[in-house]
This record gives C-alpha cells, structure tokens and sequence, in this order.
C-alpha cells in the first residue's frame, strides 16, 4: 500500500516504540534511519506488549489462588515494571509544575525538576487507585486482556494526534528532540487504537473514542493556558488519562 512504511523501517519503528516505551528487550535493529516520531505510529503496539505482560501477570495471580483484587494488583506493578513508570512519572510532573507553578516559566521549571511535590503525589495515588479498581473488576481473564489492550492500545495512539495538534512548549527537551509528527503517523496509529477498542464491543468503542477525544482537547487546551504547549511530561499525562479512560469504559461494557 502506497504511503506505508517498508517493511525494514517496520521493523526498526517497532524497535524503537518498543525500546522508548518499556524495558523489554528488542530482538531486532532500530537503525533504519528514523526518527521517533516516525516511529509513533508503532506507539499502540508497544502498548500491546504491555498489556500482554499485565495480562500475563493477571493470569498468573489468579492461577495461584490469589483474589482478583490482589491478582490487579499484581498485573497493576508488572506494567509499572516493564514501563519504567515513564508515564506515570510524566502525570506527576504536570500536575506539579501546573498546580505549584505561578507563571509559565516557573511552572516548565517545577515539571523538570525531578523531585516530586505533593500535587504530584496526589495524582499518582489516584491513577493507581482508579486502574486498580478497574482492573480489580474485570475478573475473567477474558475481560481482562480486552481492557488492557485496549486500553494500552488505544491510549498510546493518543500521542501521535496530540503531537500534530499541539506546539511544542520548549526548544529542547523529550517532546522537542522526538521531531514532527506526520499525517500519516497519526493515521497508523489511529487506526491501531480504533481496532483494539473494539474489543470492547461496538459500543463501548464509541462511547470510548467519543471520550478519548473529549480527553485530548480538554489537555491541549490545559496545555495551551498553562504552559503554550507541549512537553514530554504532558504526553505521559495524556496517556495516564486516556488508559484510565478506557479501563472505567471496559468495566462499563465487559463487567
């Protein structure tokens, strides 16, 4: 199909999604030439690893005898391990330097200070919480690997999209350095994200996107007022959000 990448660059995108999204080894080369924001539109697959992972875990947990709310649990830290919490850690830094910050520049220098307040703190309780409830109520493993991979899936195609609408708020940093974001990129990686929503039926793939996109234009115009655009932090915090998102859907169409 015209427009698509080649099967080599493929490849080295699913590397490099894999590599920059989570800690799991790569069998294959990232060297084709790509930049990361070629390589966004593989974002969703490299979510699908770690939903597979969390499901695994999930599996696992039940198998041993564990309740369902300690086998979420389980599958909740096994993600957090095989990502790094790079996203978690983005959510953080956004709520701080949003909260905490007076103006612009004082607020892009609380986000990238390492160093975690107590706005920060409060958001990640309440990510961790919220995913765990509603992991903790999809108690088939069925249930399971559907709301997980969408929701891996279909939060990750988020960054594409959100990348080609909103500037970037820095001259360097993560967001700066990943460069521009083609159509086509969005439109891969779109598409990714709509095929795995609808494991949560036709209609709570509706009710999800209708959502998600909601989501993603309430946060650039957050992102807008706040700081003139975007960062890597707030790319984390649009995908903490979109995850969350479809996990409250799955536990409202598949529990």
């Amino acid at each position: 199909m015209a427009g698509l990448p080649r099967s080599d660059e493929i490849l080295a995108d699913m590397a490099t999604a894999l590599s920059f999204f989570t800690r799991l080894p790569v069998p294959f080369s990232t060297d084709a030439g790509r930049s990361l924001s070629q390589s966004l539109w593989a974002a969703p697959l490299a979510g699908l690893a770690v939903a597979l992972t969390g499901w695994l875990a999930f599996v696992v947990a039940l198998w041993l005898g564990l309740f369902t709310d300690i086998a979420a649990l389980v599958a909740l830290g096994a993600m957090l391990v095989v990502t790094g919490a790079l996203h978690e850690d983005g959510l953080a830094d956004v709520v701080d330097g949003f909260g905490g910050g007076r103006e612009r520049e004082a607020k892009l220098a609380i986000m990238r200070d390492s160093r975690i307040g107590t706005y920060g703190v409060c958001a990640l309780t309440l990510s961790l919480i919220a995913r765990w409830l509603a992991l903790a109520a999809l108690v088939t493993p069925g249930e399971a690997l559907a709301g997980l991979v969408a929701a891996h899936m279909a939060s990750r195609a988020l960054l594409p999209a959100f990348m080609r609408l909103v500037p970037n708020a820095r001259h360097d940093g993560l967001s700066a350095g990943a460069g521009d974001v083609d159509t086509r990129t969005v439109q891969i990686a779109a598409l990714l994200g709509a095929v795995a929503l609808l494991l949560l039926g036709l209609a709570g793939a509706v009710m999800a996107a209708l959502a998600l996109t909601l989501w993603v234009f309430c946060l650039r115009r957050i992102a807008m007022r706040q700081i003139g655009g975007r960062t890597g932090d707030v790319l984390g915090a649009l995908q903490q959000g979109g995850e969350i998102i479809v996990l409250v859907t799955a536990c409202a169409m598949l529990a």
